[in-house]
Order: C-alpha cells, then sequence, then structure tokens
C-alpha cells in the first residue's frame, strides 16, 4: 500500500486514492478513476492530499521511501505546488499567480500536482477565477482542494471535483458523542455556558494529542529511515526536512482540534435544525442559535482562538435565550 499505510484506517477513502494513483500511472487521461480535480473534506485532509500527491509523483506510485516521495511528503517535491494561508481569506490575485504556475511541465515527473489548503478561504472573485482553472485543467496537472466539508466550497467548484472525505478516528469521534452534544441544551447561566466550552475544548485537544501521538514517532521514524539515518546523524538535508515534518505535526494537530470542534458544530447545528422541522421551541430564537453556529464555524475557519470562540457560542445557546 506504500505512503497510504499511514491513512489505511480510511477504509472508503483509501481503495479510492489507490485506483486513482493506478490508473495515473497507466494513463494520463481521465478515467472513471482518476481525475484532474479533487475536493478532500473532513479529518487529516491536507495529510491525505500530500500522500496522494506523492503516489503521483513517485515512479513507484507512492512507495514512501524514495525521494520524490520523501520530498513531496515535506512538501518540497518541485512538481508540488503546495498553498497554505494564515490570512483570513484567498484572494483573486493569488489564484491568478497559482493558476499561472500550476500551467508549467512538471520537471521530473508524470504530474503537476497543486494542493490549496484551506479552500473555504476563497473569495468569490477568487473561487470564479480558480473554476476557469478547474474546468480546464493542463493535461498534467492535478488540483485537490482541502475544505472543512464540501458545503464550505461554492457549489459551481463542488460540481466540477471529485469530493473525497475523510473521517475523524475513535480517538477524536468520542467528542461528538451524545453527552457533549447535549450539553448547549442545559446550560442555564453564564458561568454553565464557560465550563462546557472547556469541556469541549479539552476534549477536542486531548483526543488530537492523542491521535498525534500515534502518527508523529512514526513518520518521524520513516522519514528517518529515507534521509539514510547512521546513528544520530542524517544524510545531507536530512535534518532540515525532519524539522520541516515536525513543524507540520504542530500544525496537523491544531487543524486536529479545529476539525474536531467543526464537527461538533455542524452535529449541534443538525440537532438545531431538527428541532426546527418539529416545531419545538421559539423557532425565531432557534434560527438565531444555528446563525451563531454556523458563526462559529466561520471564525474558527479564520483560526480565532477555540475556547473564546466556543465560550462566545456556548453563551449564546444556553437555555431561554
Amino acid at each position: 500500500m506504500g505512503v497510504f499505510e499511514e491513512i489505511e484506517d480510511q477504509k472508503q477513502a483509501v481503495p479510492v486514492l489507490v485506483a486513482a494513483a493506478k490508473a495515473a500511472g497507466i494513463d494520463s487521461s481521465e478515467s472513471q478513476e482518476m481525475t484532474h480535480a479533487w475536493l478532500f473534506t473532513g479529518f487529516g485532509r491536507e495529510r491525505a492530499a500530500l500522500l496522494f500527491a506523492a503516489s503521483l509523483l513517485c515512479r513507484s506510485g507512492g512507495c514512501g521511501t524514495c525521494s520524490d516521495c520523501v520530498t513531496t511528503l515535506a512538501g518540497s517535491h518541485g512538481d508540488l505546488e503546495l498553498v497554505k494561508t494564515d490570512g483570513l481569506s484567498i484572494k483573486i490575485d493569488d489564484v491568478r499567480e497559482l493558476v499561472q504556475r500550476a500551467s508549467w511541465s512538471p520537471s521530473t515527473s508524470n504530474y503537476r500536482v497543486v494542493i490549496l489548503e484551506s479552500a473555504e478561504r476563497l473569495t468569490d472573485s477568487a473561487a470564479n477565477a480558480l473554476l476557469k482553472a478547474i474546468e480546464e485543467p493542463g493535461l498534467r496537472t492535478v488540483w485537490i482542494l482541502c475544505a472543512p466539508s464540501d458545503a464550505d466550497v461554492i457549489v459551481t467548484i463542488r460540481s466540477r471535483v471529485r469530493v473525497l472525505s475523510f473521517v475523524a478516528p475513535a480517538a477524536l469521534t468520542v467528542t461528538t458523542s451524545a453527552e457533549i452534544l447535549r450539553l448547549p441544551f442545559e446550560i442555564k447561566d453564564v458561568a454553565g455556558a464557560f465550563a462546557a466550552a472547556a469541556k469541549i475544548v479539552e476534549l477536542a485537544k486531548s483526543g488530537a494529542e492523542a491521535v498525534a501521538e500515534e502518527l508523529n514517532d512514526e513518520e518521524v521514524r520513516k522519514a528517518k529511515e529515507a534521509w539514510g539515518q547512521q546513528g544520530s546523524k542524517l544524510t545531507a538535508g536530512g535534518s532540515k526536512a525532519i524539522k520541516e515534518l515536525e513543524k507540520g505535526q504542530k500544525s496537523r494537530q491544531t487543524r486536529m482540534v479545529h476539525d474536531t470542534l467543526d464537527t461538533i458544530l455542524l452535529d449541534l447545528a443538525v440537532k438545531y435544525r431538527d428541532q426546527l422541522v418539529s416545531g419545538a421551541g421559539d423557532s425565531v430564537a432557534v434560527l438565531r442559535k444555528i446563525d451563531a453556529i454556523m458563526d462559529a464555524r466561520g471564525r474558527l475557519a479564520r483560526n480565532a482562538a477555540p475556547l473564546l470562540t466556543m465560550e462566545a457560542l456556548m453563551v449564546s445557546l444556553r437555555a431561554g435565550v
């Protein structure tokens, strides 16, 4: 399975990726298995995008140990365009530059892969500029967009990409249990709201730490093997690659927390929607709470502090408001 061993627990997604990588190695034209525009959603989407990119750029379909795989997973392969942003939005000028770079022919591999993280931050004009590139991709260009859910991407892009969702592991899904989802309905006062927010965030963080610990050590071990570690020494460039990997691991853990909270918020929105449909409670108040949940999702997507965001939301959701 090569690079996909890292996410072998993704029972639905991995067979799709393996089939796509195999089809890409046989024929560059689009087929039922392989397409040139993807949208990855859910847990671990950015890492999954890198693994898929490695399978496309590797001469062996993603062996996990060659220089193509190692540099791709480190985000430094010459035929990989990895776009990250800390800003509140991705603007049209950024997309125009990206589209121009994406049109370059691959230098050493069969494909040029573009990974756009945080695609939900595209402004409307930027999304429309990207749409044309996705509609008419270069023969050797593969686009992989990443967003929390497909609903976070405009419908015109969503209709032109293949959507692949990744589920959270058990250590994180515990935070979406019935007990957690009951908390907002049981809040009576501001103190209770703060306590509920603290509990939800703490569970999200502890779950992320548990999952990260399982992944990090194995990733570092494999990276050191790939860079020819002998004793405590690595081949040239190895130390820098390991530092970049560890930096990426820290970012991934932060995203795990945000993704878990986002899942909780989506589940809460569904519960309030069901309440609205059943006619229970004041419909205006329920709609206001759904709006507050979606606003909190937006703030988390813009890297707002999780605890402060959840505290403000729980205050808005407390009973009687």
